[in-house]
């Protein structure tokens, strides 16, 4: 077995929902999921069959946002992995669609941080074990922290 670390592609304004799901129809019902939230918004599905014929199954509403849920879909390269690319929309406004969707096993990240996924490479194929999002933390808030914190998420419309 063999460990290896993929860097995501995330572009300036863009996030990354990285999961697991288990049947062909996933891309379908997962641009359906971001869609049905966010219409209008600019994205990318990217689902990895795992089975014959283990084609990436796309789906989208932009192509940029496509092209690169592929490209960082066939980077990871695991089986039954999908890469959701959002741009003009967050992860915060899509994440509970796309768990209720009935194949999807789980998330493994929802960020616009550098991003890397951590895979196992068997004789058999790919897995991801985990991912590293963002970077290690360098202390606890402070009270002005914690201040600058709650204002940001009222300025961005999340708080009154």
């Amino acid at each position: 077995m063999e460990f290896k670390v993929i860097p995501v592609e995330i572009p300036k304004g863009c996030n990354v929902i990285i999961g697991q799901a288990h049947f062909i129809k996933s891309a379908e019902d997962l641009f359906e999921a971001v869609s049905g939230n966010v219409p209008g918004a600019a994205f990318g599905v990217a689902f990895c069959e795992a089975s014959h014929p283990c084609l990436i199954r796309v789906e989208g509403t932009d192509e940029a946002m496509k092209d690169l849920a592929v490209k960082n879909a066939m980077a990871i390269g695991a089986g039954h992995i999908f890469v959701i690319v959002l741009k003009d929309a967050f992860p915060i406004n899509v994440l509970n669609s796309i768990k209720s969707c009935q194949e999807v096993c789980s998330i493994f990240c929802a960020t616009a941080n550098p991003l890397q996924v951590i895979v196992a490479e068997t004789e058999q194929g790919r897995g991801v074990l985990g991912v590293v999002d963002g970077f290690s933390p360098k202390g606890v808030e402070t009270p002005e922290d914690k201040k600058v914190r709650k204002e940001f998420l009222r300025i961005i419309g999340y708080k009154l």
